[in-house]
């Protein structure tokens, strides 16, 4: 093994999951499971990773079990095509996916998402429901953000408020999934509440201008992400791990914040940490970027340092500041960070896209393959 990078792969103890290494596949959204369901193609993909000796498999957001979850959206094509927790045949595909990497000897765990706000309305696997927003609103005009206008166009009018009842429906219904999730094998659960998502928009005061139980100040915002956690964290057991990724950046807004202090992170984190999360999964553009004023720490290091819990930072591992893609930039920059202590762990997206073999490439110090976006438009 190359001496610079052995701090990766230190093994890692998380409940009753001990990971190899410090490299975590991040969760992507691929859109090759027709009609929701993962084929053989998906799961030789995870496989391979798996193979390639990434520490741990976080798959493709998947759609819970609530008829609004998942639809078209302005996130390009093929949305029909997202994999769901739920249904005999989804399962039966995922089964598939986890008897695959456990072969392999890897870990996987999938990430439950509900697409909020980016669902068109009349779309998906059940047309009929309605879109679901905590006060109706989509998010600001005028956000720094790479949605089409034609899209925005299309959503950005204020919908209907969702009732108490209905909210506490998707709670339940990422309870479900999480259930299903553990019948096929899982290694534990993770959770999208970022990047402007369905939880993400509960805790943004943009979009959640609710009273009541599910808004407020930032405390009562995080109420949703709370009830869901507690929600998970018994229907996975004691044994396995519950993940949860947050993001202060929005799809619809860069700019966004929770919090803009650290005493506003804290008050966002702690419920979140005493309901059941084990690792925070912290999403940002930059991983090492400064979060606050005075200070050096990342998104990630204070989430660390604000609760104790395992944390693993995401956001241009392999990427240059102005958005090239060089699979070996800035590797070590997360290597003296994970040996500083400033978090546990580091998610890398586009670059295992890419290259299967990457994490073993980084463990040997051989050469990566040259990028290409074929990555993007086909299982590899």
């Amino acid at each position: 093994m190359e001496t610079a990078v052995a701090a990766l792969f230190e093994p890692l103890r998380v409940r009753g999951l001990t990971l190899p290494n410090r490299i975590v596949m991040s969760p992507m959204t691929r859109n090759f499971s027709t009609g929701g369901v993962p084929g053989p193609d998906v799961a030789t993909y995870y496989r391979r990773r798996a193979e390639g000796e990434v520490g741990l498999i976080v798959t493709e957001g998947t759609g819970v079990d609530h008829p609004s979850a998942i639809g078209e959206g302005g996130l390009g094509k093929r949305q029909s095509d997202i994999p769901l927790m739920y249904g005999e045949g989804s399962l039966a595909g995922w089964r598939r996916v986890v008897e695959n990497v456990h072969a392999a000897r890897g870990l996987i765990i999938p990430q439950l998402w509900h697409m909020g706000v980016y669902r068109l309305q009349g779309t998906g696997p059940h047309p009929e429901a309605e879109s679901i927003r905590p006060s109706g609103l989509w998010g600001p005009r005028g956000g720094h953000t790479s949605t089409s206008p034609e899209f925005i166009a299309k959503v950005i009018e204020p919908t209907k408020p969702p009732s108490d009842e209905l909210v506490q429906d998707v709670v339940d219904a990422f309870v479900r999934s999480a259930h299903a999730a553990m019948s096929v094998g899982f290694d534990g659960i993770a959770v999208h509440g970022a990047h402007g998502y369905l939880i993400d928009t509960f805790f943004w005061h943009e979009t959640n201008q609710r009273n009541g139980r599910w808004g407020g100040d930032i405390r009562a915002r995080v109420e949703f992400g709370v009830q869901i956690v507690r929600g998970l964290r018994q229907a996975v057991g004691p044994g396995k791990p519950v993940i949860f990724r947050y993001s202060q950046f929005k799809a619809q807004d860069y700019a966004a914040r929770i919090a803009n202090t650290p005493e506003e992170l804290d008050q966002f984190l702690q419920p979140l940490a005493e309901a059941g999360v084990d690792v925070f999964d912290v999403s940002a553009r930059h991983f090492d970027r400064p979060a606050f004023e005075g200070s050096t720490l990342s998104l990630a290091g204070w989430t660390k340092k604000l609760t104790g819990c395992t944390t693993m930072a995401v956001g241009g591992v392999g990427l240059t500041r102005d958005g090239q893609i060089v699979t070996d930039y800035n590797l070590h920059r997360v290597v003296a960070r994970i040996e500083q202590g400033e978090f546990d762990l580091i998610a890398v997206g586009r670059s295992l896209l890419n290259d299967a073999n990457w994490v073993r490439k980084v463990r040997h110090g051989e050469p990566f393959l040259p990028f290409t976006t074929a990555a993007f438009d086909t299982l590899i």
